[in-house]
């Protein structure tokens, strides 16, 4: 029984190190993605044989991290399901509801992780696209000029047009830089609510009493938590209305 013991604790430390790692390589991704869409934003306005060098750099960087996070989120669900294994052992029935409850939490952990690699990865995926197009369209700009020599009202026109859409451009890069920024934040207070409230769990499994004022700590957690999103989307529509006025 001590061996049993002995693995299952193994194997909690395994997951809370891959928990770790993975949310300080989060974090970093975030802020790789940010810095990215920003270089990449100032290299359409000016180019530069070095600026494309620095690209490719950045974009090795991302390649790799993005691999290793895939790699650390696969270790982590292979050790989730050990730990499933083991909960589900005939030898630890005694045990089983204090197993599953630890197994849950860790499972949820994993499928928040997950969806926020997968949300930052879209984000940034969409984010380039919307660059390559607006940089596609600067170059055509630029090739038009040299190739006429024209500088005629139609031009103008378009040219203003034009610098109306990247001014727009830029204050919307701002909007999703603070929007980063803030779930940055959000996400490094998130991890320490969710180790907090696992030893409150704890505490609140042996004290009834505790559970119950537990219970209303979420129900007002949540409450914050609806004011708070409600309070960012009210912003970020503001935003995007003054950036197209």
């Amino acid at each position: 029984m001590a061996t049993s013991s002995n693995y299952w604790e193994d194997l909690r430390k395994q997951a809370r190190q891959l928990e770790n790692e993975l949310d300080l390589k989060l974090v970093s991704f975030s802020k790789l993605c940010t810095s990215f869409s920003s270089g990449s934003s100032r290299d359409q306005r000016t180019r530069d044989p070095r600026s494309d060098s620095h690209g490719s750099s950045q974009d090795n960087m991302l390649v790799a991290m993005t691999a290793e996070l895939e790699q650390l989120l696969a270790s982590l669900n292979a050790v989730n399901d050990k730990m499933g294994e083991y909960a589900n052992t005939p030898g630890t029935l005694s045990h089983n509801a204090a197993l599953m409850h630890t197994l849950q939490r860790h499972r949820d952990i994993l499928q928040d992780y997950t969806h926020e690699f997968h949300k930052t990865k879209s984000n940034f995926c969409t984010l380039r696209e919307r660059e390559d197009l607006l940089g596609s369209v600067h170059r055509d700009i630029e090739s038009y000029k040299s190739s006429t020599g024209v500088n005629n009202r139609r031009t103008e026109l378009f040219l203003k047009e034009h610098e109306h859409l990247r001014n727009s451009d830029r204050l919307i890069d701002n909007a999703i830089s603070i929007a980063m920024a803030t779930k940055e934040n959000i996400t490094f207070q998130r991890g320490m609510l969710k180790s907090i409230q696992t030893r409150v769990t704890t505490l609140a499994n042996r004290f009834p009493t505790i559970n119950s004022l537990i219970q209303k700590i979420n129900l007002r957690k949540r409450r914050d938590s609806l004011i708070l999103g409600g309070v960012i989307g009210i912003c970020t529509i503001l935003l995007l209305l003054y950036s197209f006025h």
